[in-house]
């Protein structure tokens, strides 16, 4: 007996399925490939960072010196703490590192973590109370969306985020403070640039090392807020 209509259109979507779940395994196995023999996964582990994106941010503040000794930090989407390892470096005793993120973090030296999402006014509020009210040097953001493997959704998802990032700098930054923020060139990443063009006096992407050349990943770096 010939298929019916149906069955062929099951068959269809059985195939679709498997090609998927096939296609998936081959790139979740490449990915496992590359992390492992990463240079900035093996260099993260001899230095005692959590994450290689700590690179990311090392490299940033070498050509910016953004992060000085003394200043006052919030890293926002911290979770793991790379961020947050190097800007408490960076800081020093003097200095202080507000981390917050809506997953859990391990502690870290001199760094205070706050738990949930910073637009909730109860969490914004926690992070106020940190800062004790002083005006932060610098706002500091590696936030990235869950992904969804839908390209446009997961680009609105990225440029909401840091959207939501730049307004908290806006609220807290002192004048002259900086912002850097991770973003994925893309639907709205031109207009987001613009926007922080509006905000601060100079503003420069980044690519660092670290970050892998087939990634659609840049940072956005703000210097001189205007208030």
């Amino acid at each position: 007996m010939a298929p019916t209509g149906c069955e062929t259109y099951n068959q269809v979507l059985i195939f679709r399925w498997f090609a998927t779940r096939m296609a998936r395994s081959k790139s979740s196995a490449r990915w496992l490939d590359e992390h492992v023999n990463d240079p900035f996964v093996k260099q993260a582990q001899k230095d005692g960072y959590r994450s290689r994106a700590s690179y990311k941010l090392l490299a940033i503040n070498e050509k910016d010196k953004l992060i000085r000794p003394g200043m006052l930090v919030i890293d926002l989407g911290s979770a793991p703490g790379g961020w947050s390892q190097v800007a408490s470096k960076l800081v020093g005793t003097g200095g202080k590192v507000i981390a917050s993120d809506i997953l859990p973090m391990d502690s870290l030296p001199d760094v205070e973590f706050i738990q949930g999402d910073f637009t909730e006014d109860s969490v914004f509020e926690q992070i106020l109370h940190a800062i004790n009210d002083n005006p932060v040097d610098v706002v500091i953001s590696d936030m990235a969306p869950n992904l969804s493997g839908i390209a446009t959704a997961d680009q609105a998802a990225s440029i909401y985020l840091i959207e939501l990032a730049l307004d908290m700098a806006q609220q807290v930054l002192k004048p002259k403070g900086s912002f850097i923020a991770k973003a994925f060139q893309g639907e709205g990443y031109e207009a987001f640039v613009k926007e922080v063009r509006n905000h601060f006096d100079t503003v420069v992407i980044r690519k660092p090392e670290a970050s892998r050349s087939r990634s659609r990943e840049v940072y956005v770096v703000g210097k001189g807020f205007r208030g």
